[in-house]
């Protein structure tokens, strides 16, 4: 079969056309023909063998891609999450982590979507609870993800959802998708750091969702500093580290104000939030798409044409799909 394959822990997938089939192994598992495989960070991470989930796997030629769209033996259209790498003309996908999709969604969309609503939705449901009414800050809301979690967030009831980033023009979108105020990253420390304690004084923020790590968590955390007095209660969540996977934190910041903070990825899903995931979040999702009502920007590329496009530099939060 067609497909990409990587095999040399590092490189650059190539296109191979006679790569063997995937065999199915056991009741749970069914093949599919896949349609779209959607190229996220952390598959281009794990491919490098950098990511925490592969500290300990052994490195064999593999095909990237942990999901996709495809088409069973029927002709009923899923998504599923692959047993096999999905950036092929087959893969194996688990039966109880498949969704039908809606009609109304294309190919592109669906593969696109559910990384950016797991990074989202799951972070804003499981590990911040969002209540209806309460202000939320996204960092980073001009990724992919970033500008999911925006209309996730104004979705499940957010009052006021407040996004930062870096990419000025995006961030002018996401006016258009239910942000309510907007931070350019691009403004030097002090700037950006009044900013934030303005927007605090205003609407006391509830829930930081926070794709960058690195510095500009630091000027959040350091904005958020209290003197003494009653402050408060903050949920931050740590889902990325794109600008950076450490930061130095003041043990008074965290003495003056109730902050909580955690992380949102893998490692940290209960089994039943996954299964809420499948049963019930992502088919929302999906519908939601397919009605117009979430929004998710894809290029599109063809997988002969892989090797070129695994590192191109998509901006504006938009997503990279491979159409097979």
């Amino acid at each position: 079969m067609k497909a990409a394959v990587i095999f040399k822990k590092g490189d650059l997938p190539e296109y191979v056309e006679d790569f063997a089939e995937p065999v199915v192994q056991n009741n749970n598992d069914v093949l599919v023909s896949v349609k779209a495989s959607a190229v996220k960070n952390l598959d281009k991470m794990r491919a490098s063998g950098k990511h925490y989930s592969t500290q300990n796997e052994e490195w064999t030629a593999k095909i990237p891609g942990g999901d996709g769209v495809g088409v069973l033996a029927d002709g009923t259209r899923v998504y599923g999450i692959g047993v096999s790498g999905m950036i092929a003309e087959k893969a194996i996908i688990e039966k109880d982590a498949m969704v039908k999709l809606p009609a109304g969604i294309d190919d592109a969309t669906a593969a696109a979507l559910p990384n950016a609503v797991m990074g989202s939705a799951l972070a804003l449901r499981f590990r911040a609870g969002l209540q209806k009414g309460e202000t939320v800050l996204v960092n980073g809301a001009t990724g992919v993800t970033g500008k999911i979690s925006v209309q996730i967030a104004k979705y499940y009831g957010a009052k006021k959802v407040i996004a930062s980033g870096r990419n000025e023009q995006t961030l002018q979108e996401l006016l258009q998708l239910g942000a309510d105020e907007v931070v350019s990253l691009r403004q030097d420390d002090e700037s950006i750091l009044s900013r934030f304690k303005n927007i605090y004084k205003q609407t006391p923020v509830d829930i930081v969702i926070d794709y960058l790590w690195g510095h500009s968590a630091e000027l959040i955390l350091s904005s958020l500093k209290g003197d003494g007095r009653f402050s408060h209660r903050i949920r931050f969540i740590t889902i990325g580290g794109m600008a950076g996977d450490t930061i130095t934190l003041s043990s008074s910041i965290l003495r003056s104000t109730d902050i909580q903070i955690s992380g949102s990825g893998l490692g940290t899903w209960r089994r039943e939030e996954v299964k809420l995931l499948i049963a019930e979040i992502l088919p929302e999702m999906f519908q939601l798409a397919a009605e117009g009502k979430l929004k998710i920007e894809t290029v599109n590329v063809l997988l002969k044409d892989i090797g070129k496009a695994w590192d191109m530099n998509i901006e504006g939060g938009k997503r990279l799909v491979v159409l097979m």
